[in-house]
């Protein structure tokens, strides 16, 4: 009788966008994941900051179930299947407890390898001398 209730009190539509934002942090929270892709190749691709918080996921949301496609950025020195496993349950996690909705699948699209962390490892060039101790360094004349 109470589940007749609950089917007779009306019904509840969660947005796609809803169900994205939340695929998209529970993503953004796995560790070697730079950043999300807007999916398309060309397209420029942004780091995860605070920003659309959807960029790079697309989902279809049935009535009591719903299909995501994940579309990441990798940090350059991570095993990409171990990070997209990871992915997959945390979203999955999330999605169903946040909605109630049934995750069928989470596909994952790798779409670059972000290497700047080991951009910034590299040593840098010595820096020219400064204008003073290059006039130190000249030789004086007699």
């Amino acid at each position: 009788m109470a589940e007749q209730a609950k089917e007779n009190a009306g019904s509840i539509k969660i947005a796609n966008e809803v169900v994205a934002i939340i695929a998209g942090l529970a993503a953004a929270d796995v560790n070697g994941v730079a950043g999300m892709s807007g999916g398309i190749a060309g397209d420029i691709v942004e780091i995860l900051k605070g920003k659309n918080l959807s960029k790079g996921v697309k989902v279809e949301v049935g009535e009591k179930e719903t299909a995501i496609d994940l579309f990441i950025i990798v940090e350059f020195g991570f095993r990409i299947p171990d990070i997209a496993w990871e992915i997959q349950n945390k979203v999955k996690k999330a999605v169903e407890n946040m909605t109630g909705l049934a995750v069928v699948e989470v596909n994952i699209h790798v779409q670059a390898v972000n290497f700047e962390k080991e951009i910034k490892k590299e040593p840098k060039e010595p820096k020219e001398p400064k204008e003073k101790e290059k006039a130190e360094e000249k030789p004086k004349l007699k």
